[in-house]
């Protein structure tokens, strides 16, 4: 079955870390560039971090820039976002998603082969 998987969210308090995995089934991550995406409840989906195919260029929304770490390991398939710092503003769902491009972008338009289904990331006391 060709999949992404996401792991590693839950309820942390602020200032706390989380690390996220999405892990690739049926198909091999180092073809594609890889994104990060979140959605609150009431919000559009925002744009958090990318990584380009090659793996040589990364980008981060202004709100993370400094506290979220993104980088892929396609030996395992899988991709990660590590969060430090977080904030109750960081509370939402965390999608990963795969485009055959080599581009990183934050638009989630460009990210038109697989997309995880998603993992809740809580930021309260």
């Amino acid at each position: 079955q060709l999949q992404l998987v996401e792991s590693g969210g839950g309820l942390v308090q602020p200032g706390g870390s989380l690390r996220l995995s999405c892990a690739a089934s049926g198909f091999t991550l180092e073809y594609y560039a890889l994104g990060w995406f979140r959605q609150a409840p009431g919000k559009e989906r925002e744009g958090v971090s990318c990584i380009s195919r090659s793996g040589g260029s990364t980008n981060y929304a202004d709100s993370v820039k400094g506290r979220f770490t993104i980088s892929r390991d396609n030996a395992n398939n899988t991709v990660y976002l590590q969060m430090n710092s977080l904030k109750p503003e960081d509370t939402a769902v965390y999608y990963c998603a795969a485009g055959r491009g080599p581009l990183c972008t934050l638009y989630g338009g460009y990210y038109r082969d697989y997309w995880g289904r998603g993992t809740q990331v809580t930021v309260s006391q």
